[in-house]
């Protein structure tokens, strides 16, 4: 009995120690709403909708101490959708992120499912990450800058924190047979962050994007390659070999004030590789530039508003498809958990572009993730609640 009480004594000990060098931390997003759409296809569209502020989800953050500075750490986070329960990123249990890693004072090294370069550093300096959600993306999300796309089979390295200034990069194997650089992904990035002003620069190349499990299939349903891009903005355009954004943003703040701006270049890059395009060989080239604002009235109310341009790529001769778009955000909040908010996006397209099947049309305004109007204007706006966990 004496041996037994020893024996327990030692294992409690010891489960002591262990959690005292470890934590697992269980962690989450609700954001509902009520959404109205203007021109969806030609009628109105009035609904709920799960994750615009930001996407629902719950996830586990765990980190162990290895001992000399050097940790374990690993995330596994899920998306859903609150009204139907369904998961989200194509079903994936895990569709967010999914990674295990080792963390020392000359950065992080992780493996798995993860945000490239160009999410980490520019991405949150777009309004569509900050007060206006992905419905104030830029159109499309073209740039990838609201993360529509996520990274398969990927090693990263984030660098120490050395004054405010971080780096790192992306590397994903394509998984193809023989072929070592179909599907390949990878991604540079550096950001800046100290005291009023936050710089950030990102880089990504994706090869053959919207093959099966190119960079635009990455969720858990594999499309048909001409379907991987459902956004009439560059659907016309997924056949390239090569996806390429280059990308730059910053932001100061004064006082109450945030002012900030953001650009990127995107290059579809040998059309026709993917699947079959009339533009065979040829490539096609974004630019869009972002001015935003928000102002903190009080501690607990915040205003914003943003102007986005898109110019389209030029195409045998067609006029450049164009895309004006502004918009405006209120977000009060009740604690430091749960907030209630107001984002109001309008749109207003120009020009030509090319649809999926490779003919020339008309733009059409065509908000972030939204069915696509019938014609150049379409207005949503978003009533939504918030709570974190």
């Amino acid at each position: 009995m004496k041996k037994s009480l020893l024996t327990f004594a030692a294992l409690g000990a010891f489960a002591g120690v262990a959690h005292a060098q470890s934590s697992v931390t269980l962690y989450g997003i609700i954001d509902e709403g009520f959404n109205i759409n203007t021109n969806a296809g030609g009628k109105h569209l009035y609904n709920l909708a799960s994750g615009v502020l930001q996407g629902s989800r719950f996830g586990l953050r765990g980190t162990e101490d290895l001992g000399g500075g050097l940790k374990a750490i690993f995330v596994l986070e899920n998306g859903f959708d609150v009204n139907s329960g369904k998961l989200g990123q194509g079903g994936l249990m895990f569709g967010r992120q999914a990674y295990v890693g080792l963390s020392s004072q000359f950065g992080t090294v992780t493996l798995g499912r993860q945000y490239d370069s160009v999410v980490d550093y520019v991405g949150p300096l777009e309004v569509g990450d900050q007060w206006g959600g992905y419905i104030a993306a830029h159109p499309g999300d073209v740039d990838n800058f609201n993360n529509t796309y996520r990274t398969n089979n990927t090693v990263k390295y984030t660098s120490a924190n050395y004054g405010g200034l971080k780096f790192g990069g992306t590397y994903s194997f394509g998984g193809q047979a023989g072929n070592i650089t179909g599907n390949q992904i990878w991604s540079l990035g550096a950001g800046y962050n100290n005291g009023p002003l936050v710089l950030g620069v990102g880089y990504l190349n994706a090869r053959t994007p919207a093959a099966s499990g190119g960079l635009f299939n990455s969720s858990g349903t594999i499309a048909t390659p001409a379907a991987a891009v459902t956004s009439p903005v560059y659907a016309g355009f997924a056949s390239a070999n090569t996806y390429q954004v280059i990308g730059a943003g910053g932001a100061y703040t004064f006082g109450a004030a945030t002012i900030g701006a953001t650009y990127s270049n995107v290059r579809f890059a040998n059309l026709g590789k993917t699947f079959a395009s009339p533009f065979k060989g040829q490539s096609a080239t974004f630019n869009n530039a972002e001015l935003n604002f928000k102002y903190q009235l009080t501690p607990a109310l915040l205003v914003g508003a943003a102007y986005d341009y898109t110019r389209g790529a030029e195409i045998s001769g067609n006029s450049r498809a164009q895309y004006h778009q502004g918009a405006v955000g209120v977000d009060y909040f009740l604690s430091r958990r749960t907030d209630v908010y107001v984002i109001g996006v309008y749109q207003h397209a120009l020009g030509d572009t090319v649809n999926a099947a490779g003919a020339t049309v008309a733009a059409t305004a065509s908000i972030n993730q939204l069915t696509a109007s019938s014609n150049q204007n379409q207005f949503t706006a978003r009533i939504g609640i918030r709570h974190k966990f």
